[in-house]
């Protein structure tokens, strides 16, 4: 007997809804029914791009018609809490992109709202889901590297220069008061946690250096574990790195650990240096190059199916998310008052 599929509907057709649509439309046990946009001319546009046979402009109204088995949001965070209760209220789970909602209190709010409605919420939370971090996971695993010592990132995706800075793509990232942590770092405060543990404490030191940018575009921050091992942040988004698209990885990585060092390149290439020995190549499937990260999105969401499908555990859900909103504020704070945070000792401003 064939696998049933699940009846996928997505609000939201902007930039970066390609890569949601593209992964929806290789996955076999999943059927992208109908897409919305308050726009009628995106939502059409992109629906007939990606093969979707209905389109809507309003997300009650897609819900309704379509009775779906998931509602992937797509849209910006002040939308997220009124189009997640709609999902909700009907029974419907919910994939939700980052940042999660317009702050804190919004996130515990819908958090809180899909649980007592025993209804899944899982955020897209994607960099994690990137080939080369689950390459890293599966060697840590494998006892590859030993008793792990530290990672560092160096985020350098080349983006962020000059007054035009992200007009052409993302054009709200230059009015965003909090920027480069709320929507960029996040993505490695979660890979941080996936792959080294729990998150004990941090020490931040956030600046603006392109004046156009509203918000923060630079950011160094350190990070304690729980088992002892250290974490380095370093990050700007106007500075780029050597790849042939800076946007791949959007920077370099090291993971340090007892038996040697695992090292990300910019083109998704992982390289292993055992102690005391010689840096080779580490082959593995680095995902299509025309996706976004490797293919993370594609990855995300067949996790998801095979959660709904086959009741496979879930990553990133709501509830296991606020631990790294957590952190985020607890970076900023960490900024702002010039001090260490311990994580366990600090509740986020609501």
């Amino acid at each position: 007997m064939s696998r049933p599929r699940v009846v996928v509907a997505v609000v939201g057709a902007g930039y970066f809804s390609q890569f949601h649509l593209l992964g929806w439309r290789n996955i076999a046990e999943a059927e992208c029914a109908a897409l919305a946009d308050r726009d009628p001319a995106t939502a059409q546009a992109m629906a007939q791009r990606f093969g979707v046979p209905r389109h809507f402009d309003a997300l009650e109204a897609m819900l309704d018609a379509v009775q779906p088995a998931l509602l992937d949001i797509v849209t910006p965070p002040p939308t997220h809490r009124a189009f997640v209760a709609a999902a909700l209220e009907r029974g419907i789970p919910v994939i939700c992109q980052k940042p999660f909602g317009a702050d804190f209190a919004d996130a515990e709010a819908m958090t809180a709202h899909a649980a007592h409605a025993g209804v899944p919420l899982i955020v897209h939370e994607n960099v994690r889901w990137s080939p080369w971090y689950r390459e890293a996971k599966r060697l840590i695993e494998a006892g590859r590297l030993g008793a792990l010592h530290s990672v560092a990132f160096r985020l350098r995706p080349g983006d962020g220069q000059g007054p035009r800075a992200y007009l052409d793509r993302q054009p709200y990232f230059q009015a965003m008061p909090r920027f480069l942590v709320r929507e960029t770092a996040i993505h490695w405060i979660d890979t941080f946690r996936f792959l080294m543990g729990e998150v004990r404490a941090v020490s931040a030191h956030l600046r603006r250096i392109n004046p156009v940018i509203a918000g923060e575009d630079a950011a160094a921050i350190v990070f304690e574990f729980d088992g002892g091992a250290t974490g380095l942040f370093d990050g700007n988004r106007l500075n780029d790195h050597v790849a042939t698209n800076p946007r791949r990885t959007m920077g370099e990585a090291w993971l340090e650990g007892a038996a040697g060092v695992l090292r990300l390149d910019g083109e998704a290439r992982l390289w292993w240096k055992p102690h005391q020995g010689a840096e080779t190549e580490h082959r593995y499937d680095r995902g299509p190059e025309d996706s976004f990260a490797g293919g993370a999105c594609e990855a995300l969401q067949r996790h998801v199916v095979r959660h709904l499908v086959d009741g496979a555990p879930l990553e990133n859900g709501a509830g296991d998310y606020l631990r790294n909103l957590t952190i985020q504020e607890a970076v900023y704070a960490s900024s702002t008052e010039g001090r260490r945070v311990v994580i366990d000792a600090f509740e986020p401003q609501v």
